[in-house]
């Protein structure tokens, strides 16, 4: 039987920037991948339960261009540092209380959420506009899946809400679908030009 040949990963951006660095670099470039979602999420448009943000932008290239594993080191980063109290969050929100927020989940969503934009980085998806698109959305799916169940059961068990099926889809699901599609084309032009620059810059040296 022949052993199942298992995709190499493939160097993401900050290897190609800087392929020897230390744990010390690697850190610094996960506390600079918390601070770009941190700066992207005050970049809002109000709803009532669940603002439209930029954090899910910044998630996206902050995990195509640290990897996977740094990405989701990011994110979580982000979300730590927002608990502890400091104002990260959308509309400068932050603490623990932020936990009792219909849109916590789609917080807790971005860790894994980066993870898959990294890991489709790893292998080579980001190079090239349309095969970025594919990842870029897959990825933006993912804060969906933690998201919506946990707005249900903030609205429902905490608030006594009591919406159904519909009315959780139209406060967490269908104002944010455009949106999403653009960021993942934004993110989807943005990485493979840089990926152009790092290139072109090689081919000078």
């Amino acid at each position: 039987m022949s052993a199942i040949a298992v995709p190499a990963h493939r160097p993401v951006l900050a290897d190609a920037l800087a392929p020897h660095r230390t744990r010390v670099q690697d850190a610094g470039l996960v506390l600079a991948g918390a601070g770009l979602v941190a700066l992207l999420a005050q970049l809002t448009i109000p709803l009532p339960l669940v603002p439209i943000t930029g954090q899910t932008l910044g998630v996206i290239l902050v995990g195509a261009a640290l990897g996977s594993r740094r990405g989701a080191a990011a994110l979580l980063t982000y979300l730590l540092v927002g608990l502890a109290g400091a104002p990260v969050f959308a509309e400068f929100m932050g603490g623990p209380a932020s936990v009792l927020s219909p849109s916590f989940g789609f917080l807790l969503g971005f860790i894994p959420a980066a993870f898959v934009a990294g890991w489709f980085a790893e292998r080579a998806w980001d190079r090239k506009p349309l095969l970025a698109m594919a990842g870029f959305v897959a990825a933006s799916v993912v804060p969906f899946l933690l998201g919506v169940p946990y707005l249900a059961m903030i609205l429902n068990a905490v608030m006594g809400a009591e919406l159904g099926l519909g009315g959780i889809l139209a406060a967490g699901v269908w104002p944010f679908i455009a949106g999403g599609l653009v960021k993942a084309a934004i993110a989807a032009l943005l990485i493979p030009a840089a990926w152009r620059a790092v290139r072109s810059l090689d081919e000078r040296r």
